[in-house]
């Protein structure tokens, strides 16, 4: 199965989104010349909850998108806007073809390889595991990890003891199920994200009491989406490592963070996707790729790193690339 088609879906809109949209969609016809799916960027509509326009509106953003092949997919958010916009990933996916497999990737994202050759198992969702336990932060008087990840189980009638890594230690946030969002995949955009409205809305609307002291802004799809994925029988083991996150895609996430911390094919593949005049006139548009890319910042932010000992956590990266004048957003 694992060559048969599927979409791929990233959200894009006014500002930064629009560029980095461009970016991965050249990146996926680079370097997935076997990606047979189609290619959807999907784009908030204006409405009640958006104080400005999200869509994207530079036309020759648009006509790049379109030259590359990307399908522009329009969806209203009734939910969440610009309250929190990471709501989009959610509220898009019933704006893809009922039925067929999708994988959903942030923007901030390079395809470095042949998604076509990774082995997904449609079946059986899984998210990004390149994440840091960055919730919850269980407060002195508890309740403690696991029961504040029993009670969202619970919440939904999920089997919170199959979602458990027994290989870890109880109370050390590795043991529970927990995902970056930045990509994850299933066999129906629609049913998938039905579900993962529900809970994300449950969760955000009446919290489970042990969630008292525990912040849901910006972490809610985070918190949501393991037990969505463990809903449809899926999990941490589901995709073999090496492939996203690894060999075939980078969520660089921040350009001074690609250039500080990422592989040297990361930066070769960002240098070749961004080099053709089209794609450079379109890109020059947006500052921090103008001087990162083509104004040679990034090769400075890169010599200040050595990637075999970088420093354990990122934010001390942030602060020597602001340290030395570097830093952009």
């Amino acid at each position: 199965m694992a060559n048969a088609p599927f979409n791929v879906m990233v959200v894009g809109q006014s500002g930064r989104l629009q560029y980095e949209a461009l970016l991965f969609a050249a990146s996926l016809r680079q370097c997935s010349p076997g990606f047979a799916g189609r290619l959807f960027v999907a784009v908030p509509q204006p409405g009640p909850l958006w104080d400005k326009d999200p869509g994207i509106r530079n036309q020759d953003v648009l006509q790049a998108l379109a030259d590359l092949g990307a399908e522009i997919l329009p969806f209203d958010s009734t939910v969440f806007g610009a309250a929190y916009p990471y709501g989009n990933k959610i509220e898009a996916l019933q704006a893809l073809p009922q039925g067929e497999r999708f994988v959903f990737f942030d923007t901030d994202t390079l395809i470095t390889g042949e998604l076509a050759e990774v082995p997904f198992d449609f079946s059986r969702p899984s998210a990004s595991l390149r994440v840091e336990g960055t919730w919850p932060k269980p407060t002195l008087y508890g309740p403690g990890y696991a029961g504040i990840w029993q009670a969202l189980y619970s919440r939904f009638g999920l089997d919170f003891q199959a979602s458990l890594d027994f290989s870890q230690p109880d109370e050390y946030w590795k043991r529970y199920l927990y995902f970056n969002a930045g990509f994850f995949y299933g066999a129906c955009p629609r049913a998938f994200g039905k579900r993962f409205l529900v809970y994300a809305q449950s969760v955000r609307n009446d919290p489970p009491p042990e969630l008292a002291g525990q912040s849901l802004d910006p972490w809610l799809d985070q918190i949501v989406l393991p037990l969505v994925i463990h809903s449809f029988g899926g999990g941490r083991d589901a995709l073999p490592a090496g492939y996203l996150d690894g060999e075939t895609s980078c969520h660089y996430r921040l350009f001074p963070l690609l250039y500080a911390r990422e592989s040297d094919r990361v930066v070769e593949v960002l240098h070749e996707v961004a080099a053709p005049n089209r794609i450079k006139k379109v890109l020059k548009g947006y500052e921090p790729i103008k001087r990162m890319v083509y104004q040679g910042r990034g090769e400075k932010v890169r010599a200040l790193f050595d990637r075999e000992n970088l420093p354990r956590r990122e934010q001390a990266i942030r602060n020597r690339i602001k340290s030395e004048g570097f830093w952009m957003r």
